[in-house]
């Protein structure tokens, strides 16, 4: 953090990540969820069809091997249990106003797991400032993502996701 006339300013550390392939994006998705930690939140953004339930899938199945991991498109959330914590993927397009989300237990889960979220920016400002933004574009056929975090132990897990 620096401190500029009394004020502290949040210093944003990024990260991008390139992706080809789908077993590229399996890779890196694998290689994020080894630095996940129990109150991580990871807030994909992107446009339609970039890639966001792809990468979702990926982290999931690298921590549960769940064979079966549906978007939550009309469940809006679903869960599973990893070794270490419980993950609730989250599909919020289909939300009219943020508050929608507190019946799906979101306060609850930021705390007690680890969140997936797509489409982040339909629960505007319920959505905690130190999270792992991740934003998904397709530049010239390639998958990037963007990681961004904003506190020094967060980038220190970030220069450790090993993809390579």
């Amino acid at each position: 953090m620096i401190s500029v006339r009394g004020f502290k300013k949040m210093m944003m550390y990024k990260r991008i990540f390139e992706c080809v392939t789908e077993e590229d994006t399996r890779r890196l998705a694998s290689a994020v969820s080894r630095i996940a930690q129990k109150g991580d939140i990871f807030a994909l953004f992107g446009t339609l069809g970039v890639g966001k339930s792809t990468f979702s899938r990926f982290f999931i199945q690298s921590l549960c091997n769940a064979t079966e991991v549906p978007s939550p498109t009309f469940t809006l959330v679903q869960t599973y249990e990893s070794d270490n914590f419980e993950i609730y993927h989250y599909d919020m397009y289909r939300l009219k106003i943020p508050e929608e989300a507190y019946e799906l237990g979101i306060e609850e889960s930021f705390y007690s797991g680890v969140n997936l979220i797509e489409w982040p920016e339909k629960i505007g400002y319920l959505l905690p400032k130190d999270i792992w933004q991740v934003t998904i574009q397709v530049i010239n056929n390639t998958r990037c993502f963007e990681f961004s975090v904003n506190n020094e132990e967060k980038r220190q897990r970030l220069e450790k996701i090993d993809y390579a």
